[in-house]
């Protein structure tokens, strides 16, 4: 008789889970409140879906938090080189950008979305979508099904819950399985938006709207330490900053948002060059072009739209002539192209974080099964989990990777107490 898997949410770990199960042999039902799976992964990384990265499995550690040690059994088991084959198993050929970024080559995530429907449907996965769970059956400490919005009830030897966060909820992330999770005895650590734009005070940065800065380092200060720093390319919104060094920076600190106006985010505009170097730059351009007004000079030191700002926020007059510069205006622009200061007041809501942070507690899950430790029977993958990374694939690859390990070890297991 073959094994009954329900698993609740089809998206990336949903489906993996899926797979993994059918391919063990078991008789798998896959529920989707949407009107169709994998509807987030539609509109991952920009509608091109990051599917992994290339890094090793310890560089993904270094990326997640916050106890990155329980995913070590299952990179292990399914790893960014299996998820590949097996898109390329189905016909999607997938290509290495930089940063060691994988996308598929068409640059359509519909297309990793068609991939894994496509080997559930030759696995024979029944799919039902528009179907909500409402509660998980529970007797004796073991889960034997779920239960719908509407009243029926859907029997199962194991139950994979893979509802995802809160991000992006529009894709049908609304926290469901917190919920559900809940109401079973499991912990929740407090979900708060992750790999978010973030609030700044002030007008400073509205001032700079739409402007996008590349090569530059972006840090964030917790009571004057340094807590994060990345170097990359960020982008001035009507509200702050985003882009993808301030999305990551945002990981930093999700869990410290109760007190903002300890944070402060500096921006260096010319990380290759340390104070001294920059002045002896300065020196040159003021003796260079000593005739020539401040604000044209300043064109060559920075994008045309930062130049009233900077002079503004310098105190430096823009008519001034080069060589009429004294030094200690000259230190305050140095300082400024060092260190452009901004307060943070908080961050965009979940409808623009990419992941979730925090989630059911790892503590109480099998890190070599996925399994729950309070229920028999129930196991708990993908952005569900206190589990989140940095941008660049990371964070797909943790929903595949548990979501293939809770697919296997659900068979393996029924199979096991069966016998």
């Amino acid at each position: 008789m073959k094994k009954r898997v329900v698993i609740v949410g089809a998206g990336a770990a949903g489906m993996l889970a899926a797979i993994a199960a059918a391919q063990q042999g078991s008789e798998v039902t896959i529920l989707e409140k949407m009107d169709r799976p994998g509807r987030k992964i539609a509109i991952t990384g920009k509608g091109r879906c990051n599917i992994t990265n290339s890094s090793s499995m310890s560089q993904f550690l270094e990326k997640t938090g916050p106890d990155s040690r329980f995913l070590k059994n299952s990179f292990a088991r399914f790893f960014s080189k299996e998820i590949i084959e097996m898109l390329e198993q189905e016909g999607v050929a997938v290509v290495e950008e930089r940063g060691g970024r994988y996308f598929p080559e068409s640059q359509k995530a519909a297309d990793v979305n068609r991939a894994l429907t496509s080997r559930m449907a030759k696995l024979g996965v029944k799919v039902m979508t528009n179907c909500r769970v409402e509660s998980l059956i529970i007797d004796s400490e073991t889960v034997t099904g779920v239960k719908l919005i509407n009243g029926r009830a859907i029997v199962a030897d194991s139950v994979i819950m893979a509802t995802g966060g809160v991000s992006y909820p529009g894709t049908g992330s609304t926290g469901d399985g917190y919920k559900i999770l809940k109401e079973v005895g499991h912990k929740i650590v407090n979900p708060r938006p992750s790999l978010v734009p973030i609030l700044t005070k002030g007008d400073l940065a509205g001032r700079l709207q739409g402007l996008a800065l590349k090569n530059v380092t972006a840090a964030v200060w917790k009571g004057g330490k340094k807590i994060g720093e990345e170097f990359g390319e960020m982008l001035f919104t009507h509200f702050g900053l985003s882009g993808p060094i301030i999305l990551t920076l945002s990981r930093r600190f999700s869990a410290q948002l109760e007190n903002p106006e300890d944070l402060i985010i500096t921006v260096d505009l010319k990380p290759a060059l340390d104070h001294q170097k920059l002045d002896l730059r300065l020196q040159r351009e003021l003796e260079e072009h000593g005739k020539m007004l401040m604000h044209n000079i300043l064109h060559s030191l920075m994008p045309s739209s930062m130049v009233d700002v900077c002079l503004e926020e310098t105190q430096i007059d823009g008519a001034l002539a080069g060589h009429q510069l004294k030094s200690d205006q000259r230190k305050r622009l140095r300082n400024w192209l060092k260190e452009v200061r901004f307060q943070v007041t908080g961050v965009r809501g979940f409808r623009e974080a990419i992941i979730t942070a925090g989630g059911v507690s790892t503590k109480e899950i099998d890190p070599k099964t996925m399994q729950s430790k309070i229920v028999k029977g129930l196991y708990v993958v993908g952005e569900l989990l206190d589990l989140d990374a940095d941008t660049g694939g990371y964070n797909l690859q943790i929903a595949f990777s548990t979501g293939w390990v809770a697919g296997v070890s659900c068979s393996s297991e029924i199979h096991k107490n069966q016998n």
